[in-house]
């Protein structure tokens, strides 16, 4: 008779079964959602076919949390949600409850801790960013200090203070691998470098494998070369596409440069099927420098494109779908953005960039 080993065996491999961690009322009525209402700012209830209902308050935290502020939001939601709280992807805490009445409650105890609550509907949800100089080897700008900065300037479309005319989400990458999704953002700020990595050419070869280092760039930007008597490689400054693959592999090429990284603005992109297609963002402004801790170009640009954008905008238009309707010469005069070479598309994969959507326009 065969004996299943895996009946009763307890392991950590994998992911727990996401069922086992829905509210009650979630998962009595999973999938039997009939609709939802944005009770005020930060405030969601959720109505079943059966007439159950829960409420979902989010509030904002930063991506680098403390272990403190964790156990306080698990402490929390012990206290009036049974214990029931998830991260979203862009980085809010959301508590779920099926109380109304502890719900005011509540925000006071979040906000007194000093998180904001709001970013649903027509407002601009929390930032979804990258690591920036706190972790990340290949970084241009930082993250969580440009997030902080932009966000406590924008703060009153957070808490629904100051209406938009639709959603609005930003995101940061602290480079051009963009692990941030500022591909896809109404508003994406992004970390650029600007000249190729440096080769520490006398010890290159004593700290890295050169044919890894080779193989490393994913433009073939990378030769190899003898360099002053030494086994080296030369980079062909016009292939390299700034990725810093061959830093990941190699310490002895170096591409953080501090006078010469900084940040652009990306506008246009989203990831929502309605009223138009999916679509990539744009660039918007070629280049601001780094300025820690407040970055004011850059936070005083991200303001300008939300202010005129809070202006002009139908009820319902995305940021990409408002320019696509005034024109990007519009665009460019409402925001006082410099147009430079830069904006023109000449990228050798460029084909990638056009309409290839199977959406069309009569």
């Amino acid at each position: 008779m065969a004996i299943d080993v895996m009946k009763d065996r307890i392991t950590d491999i994998g992911p727990p079964n996401y069922e086992n961690h829905l509210p009650p009322v979630i998962k009595e009525n999973y999938g039997k959602w009939k609709y939802h209402e944005i009770l005020k700012p930060g405030v969601l209830m959720h109505v079943s076919h059966s007439g159950a209902k829960i409420y979902s308050v989010r509030a904002g935290t930063p991506r680098l949390m403390s272990i403190a502020s964790i156990r306080k939001f698990a402490d929390i939601a012990d206290k009036y949600c049974d214990g029931f709280l998830r991260w979203t992807s862009r980085n809010n805490v959301e508590f779920l409850l099926t109380d109304q009445s502890k719900i005011d409650p509540l925000i006071k105890e979040v906000e007194d801790y000093g998180f904001p609550v709001g970013g649903t509907g027509r407002a601009i949800s929390n930032i979804v960013h990258t690591q920036g100089w706190v972790h990340c080897h290949s970084s241009a700008t930082d993250a969580s200090g440009i997030v902080k900065a932009v966000m406590d300037e924008l703060y009153p479309y957070f808490k629904g203070e100051k209406e938009l005319p639709a959603k609005t989400k930003i995101a940061l990458a602290c480079c051009l691998n963009m692990c941030g999704a500022v591909h896809c953002s109404d508003i994406a700020i992004l970390g650029i470098h600007r000249v190729p990595p440096k080769v520490d050419h006398p010890n290159l070869n004593k700290i890295c494998e050169i044919p890894t280092l080779i193989a490393s760039c994913p433009t073939a930007a990378i030769r190899p070369a003898n360099v002053d008597g030494f086994k080296s490689v030369e980079i062909e400054e016009d292939d390299c596409m700034f990725c810093a693959n061959c830093y990941t592999v190699c310490p002895g090429v170096t591409l953080n440069n501090a006078l010469n990284d900084g940040v652009s603005i990306w506008v246009g992109g989203k990831v929502s099927n309605a009223r138009s297609e999916p679509r990539f963002s744009k660039l918007a402004a070629a280049y601001f420098p780094n300025n820690p801790p407040r970055w004011p170009e850059v936070v005083g640009a991200v303001k300008k494109i939300v202010e005129v954008y809070a202006e002009g905008a139908r009820p319902f238009e995305r940021i990409g779908e408002w320019i696509d309707r005034v024109g990007w010469p519009k665009f460019f005069e409402l925001t006082g953005f410099e147009f430079t070479k830069y904006h023109i598309d000449d990228f050798k994969l460029s084909a990638k960039t056009l309409r290839t959507s199977m959406h069309f326009r009569r």
